[in-house]
């Protein structure tokens, strides 16, 4: 189907808006409405069965294991190297950041940019909010809390509590 003018645009914003709130109970925007999440994922040569929200930036060399769920708002910088596993979440405003410019800024542009790659195991979950700094590896079964900045590399975090 064509749409070929302003009326035709907000009728079908109107279908797919009352298509998604009664199906998901959710209001997204336009764009996330009427891209598909599992395909840009896809597209972008990630794993099986990951999903990358259209409303999230991804630079340079990134590669994305199977069945990981990446939110909205993320930036993923694989400028110097990215790797996620499989199984993780990464939260809505999650950044992920492979190179700074510091050097470069304060010495007015005579140095050069420092990169350096981030990897993250396995089963791992970021928190909204998180910024992830360069040269940072973050084990299997790993956890970083919502807002944390993680300038070093993160141990499993493992539950001091029994489970029933």
């Amino acid at each position: 189907m064509i749409y070929q003018d302003e009326a035709d645009l907000k009728n079908l914003y109107t279908r797919l808006h009352n298509c998604v709130r009664s199906r998901w109970k959710r209001s997204l925007p336009w764009g996330e409405m009427i891209t598909d999440r599992w395909q840009r994922a896809k597209m972008l040569g990630f794993g099986k069965d990951t999903s990358i929200y259209h409303m999230s930036y991804v630079y340079g060399d990134v590669k994305v294991g199977e069945n990981t769920w990446i939110g909205p708002f993320a930036l993923l910088d694989g400028t110097g190297g990215l790797e996620i596993g499989s199984n993780c979440s990464i939260s809505a405003g999650v950044h992920i950041y492979t190179h700074d410019k510091v050097k470069w800024a304060i010495s007015g542009g005579k140095e050069p940019y420092k990169y350096a790659p981030v990897k993250i195991g396995n089963n791992c979950f970021i928190g909204a909010g998180a910024i992830v700094l360069k040269g940072v590896t973050i084990e299997a079964g790993s956890v970083v809390p919502a807002g944390e900045v993680v300038r070093r590399d993160v141990k499993r975090w493992i539950s001091c509590k029994k489970e029933a």
